[in-house]
């Protein structure tokens, strides 16, 4: 995964634009990825509220593909947004990021791509975005979720 943050950095030079090829990168892993976590909860029912969501993604999802689970907390009055705390974050273990990149680059931005790729697929429309991280002077590694909007499943056009 470094090398391929470096990459970016090497071929966009703008820390921002790397931000946002990370999150490209991760929604097109996510929609596919949920697939691979429905088969293999076979018994998982459709999470019809964000809270359910977020404890399934928080004590599943993030168990089944990074081996670390990340405390729910920071609820919003509307219970429409949460954070997700890593205290552990597999993708920055042993990473130091550049000089110029310290205030700019959110290195694991492919997660919050994940996540809303995956949610999407549920028909759930997110916001998703880091509030810090460890690898940035934060005192722990927190990723913000906002409910958006329950997506409608639609037939394509042209077919009834």
């Amino acid at each position: 995964y470094g090398c391929m943050v470096a990459q970016l950095l090497k071929d966009y030079e703008n820390p921002e634009e790397v931000n946002k090829q990370l999150d490209k990168m991760g929604y097109n892993i996510g929609v596919r990825l949920i697939e691979d976590f429905l088969a293999h909860t076979p018994g998982m029912k459709r999470c019809t509220q964000l809270e359910e969501a977020a404890e399934v993604l928080s004590k599943q999802g993030f168990r089944m593909f990074l081996g670390t689970v990340p405390e729910i907390k920071n609820w919003n009055a509307a219970k429409d947004e949460f954070s997700l705390i890593l205290t552990e974050n597999p993708l920055s273990e042993f990473v130091e990021l550049p000089p110029n990149c310290t205030d700019s680059l959110w290195y694991s931005n492919i997660i919050c791509g994940v996540i809303r790729g995956a949610l999407e697929m549920i028909q759930m429309d997110v916001k998703c975005w880091f509030a810090q991280d460890t690898l940035r002077g934060g005192e722990n590694t927190e990723i913000r979720v906002k409910f958006i909007k329950i997506l409608e499943d639609s037939l394509p056009a042209g077919e009834d």
